[in-house]
Parts: structure tokens; sequence; C-alpha cells
């Protein structure tokens, strides 16, 4: 199966068409004479209904793929704020969608940084596309692996599996 993949912009504060509880956000940058400061996220403006639980950090080398994967009950709202660029992947694998035969693809990092809600049951994986190491941040509904780290992870990894039809374009 071919994936046919959509194009989105990040300009402002705007859903996904045709990706319910998508949201894809400028990232706010404030720049002065010692740097900038990047408002990863706010009580005020983060999407109905998520409550953030856990922040999280990640570097990804040049090249590099993380995921595709998917979460049962978890929502994530990452920030891409540079140093870095990335191509981000999703699928909805949610009752009633199109599954993997439709897939979505928004550039973003230091170019274009972004804040985007990817709710449970979405398919996402994201490419480090430049030439540093870039870093992800991930803000979560949920505990990774519940409170004192004793459950198991709320995840779904297709990238473990050769026949998963959830898979990013090739660079």
């Amino acid at each position: 199966m071919s994936t046919v993949w959509q194009q989105v912009e990040v300009r402002g504060i705007a859903d996904v068409p045709g990706l319910p509880g998508v949201r894809v956000e400028a990232l706010p940058v404030f720049r002065d004479p010692r740097g900038s400061l990047h408002e990863l996220f706010r009580s005020d403006e983060i999407p109905a209904g998520f409550k953030p639980m856990m922040a999280c950090s990640s570097w990804s080398s040049p090249g590099v793929t993380r995921g595709p994967h998917q979460h049962v009950g978890q929502d994530d709202y990452f920030t891409f704020a540079g140093p870095s660029e990335f191509n981000v992947y999703l699928w909805d694998d949610r009752p009633g969608s199109a599954k993997a035969a439709r897939g979505w693809v928004i550039t973003t990092g230091a170019s274009a940084p972004s804040r985007i809600h990817v709710p449970r049951g979405v398919v996402h994986a994201y490419r480090n596309t430049g030439k540093v190491d870039g870093l992800v941040v991930t803000v979560t509904s949920l505990l990774f692996k519940g409170e004192g780290r004793r459950d198991p992870v709320d995840e779904i990894r297709h990238e473990l599996n050769p026949d998963s039809p959830y898979k990013p374009p090739q660079s």
C-alpha cells in the first residue's frame, strides 16, 4: 500500500484538515539582545482537554527517524525549535479513518519552529532532515511507564514490524 501524502504548513495555529485533534502551531519566539525565548506551552493555549503530566527531551542525529509509533491512551505535544530541521509524519489509525492510505507531513524545526499536538490513535514519526543534531521536547498526558515507572509503556511501535503499512517516505 502506498500512502498519499499531504503537506501541512506551519503558520499561526491551525487544525490539520482531515486529521481531527491534530493541531500545528507556529512556536512563539521572542528575541532580544540576549538571545531568544521559546514558549514550549502555555496553559491558556494548549488544546482543550490536554492535561500535561510530564515533559522529556530527545536529541536526534541527522538522518535519524524516530517511530512510527502510536499511543493507546497518551496524547503528545511536541516542540520542534531547532537547531536542526525535521519532517513529522502522521497517519490516522482511529476507527473509520483512512489508516495508512493517507498521511500528512509537516516540515518544521529551526526554519519553522512549531508545537504539534498529536492525540492518541494517531501514528507519528519524525526524521531529522538537517545537518546537525536536533532537539525535540515532548509534553505528554501520561507518565512514562506510569507512576513509579512500574507499568508497560503505552506505545505501539510500528517501526519494529517489517510488515507495518506505516512507513515514512524514503529520504
